[in-house]
């Protein structure tokens, strides 16, 4: 038996049926994932769910809409909460990581009863002026001048300025930006009436990325270990170039402002 050294670490190079052997043995693990993450889906599912009542208004390329609209014909809606911010210079990276990944599976879920859309707190023609660069085509809706990403947890309200925690995935934590990214989820049924029966943060978003399900089966993985900031390698689809390099005790830096902007926490009830 030999072993290659790798800047990963040092692997075993073994015959084929050794081989084998370690694969079906890992297989049962793998097994066992998956029949956990569906009993976990299942139980998601099962989860009791509040009625919206209040009213909360967005600006698409359409025009106005309430959170009834962005349904359209379809029962189910899930609503990405992606980072860009009144004035943003540009999308926060780590968003536009995920983002990449919407264009294609939009028409699969169209067709299975799901409408996908997503949302940010910067005005629509900023919203527009980013979507453009990057050549996205999936709906993008500002909540500007709605309570809809305080309540969801997703932007700074004005009595969290200045604090050193904020109210985020369900408990006060650190966050370093006035944006926050997350999921959630909507019913509607036949009388129009909406319920929101699921929202997730921070790590449940993993699960959203197609390419970090790539690099899990990948020998060197994500490599994000000694990243001071998990995504520091992230950049812009159209940043990636021959200068490319990663800065390991990098933090996380939010997009600049280059225009002006409305207090942090102001919306329509204030």
């Amino acid at each position: 038996m030999a072993t290659i050294a790798t800047d990963v670490k040092q692997h075993n190079v073994v015959s084929h049926d050794e081989w084998i052997r370690a694969r079906k043995e890992f297989l049962k693990k793998e097994k066992e994932f998956t029949r956990q993450r569906d009993e976990i889906s299942r139980m998601r599912r099962e989860m009791p769910w509040e009625k919206v009542e209040k009213r909360y208004d967005f600006e698409g390329r359409g025009g106005k809409a309430s959170l009834a609209d962005l349904f359209g014909m379809r029962s189910q809606l899930i609503v990405y909460h992606f980072m860009l911010g009144p004035g943003w210079k540009e999308g926060c990276p780590s968003c536009s990581y995920l983002a990449d990944h919407f264009d294609g599976m939009t028409i699969h879920l169209a067709n299975r009863d799901v409408t996908f859309a997503v949302v940010s707190h910067a005005p629509l023609a900023e919203i527009e002026t980013f979507k453009k660069r990057m050549g996205w085509k999936f709906n993008w809706y500002s909540s500007d001048g709605s309570d809809f990403n305080y309540d969801y947890q997703v932007s700074l309200k004005s009595e969290e300025e200045g604090k050193p925690q904020v109210y985020y995935n369900y408990e006060m934590v650190e966050f370093p930006a006035t944006e926050r990214p997350g999921l959630s989820v909507f019913f509607k049924d036949a009388s129009a009436q909406v319920f929101h029966t699921y929202s997730t943060y921070a790590r449940g978003l993993d699960i959203l990325v197609g390419t970090y399900n790539f690099l899990d089966v990948a020998p060197k993985g994500r490599d994000e270990a000694g990243l001071k900031h998990t995504m520091a390698w992230v950049r812009h689809h159209d940043k990636y170039g021959e200068d490319y390099a990663v800065d390991r005790g990098a933090g996380y830096v939010q997009p600049e402002v280059v225009a002006a902007k409305p207090a942090a926490g102001k919306c329509c009830h204030d």
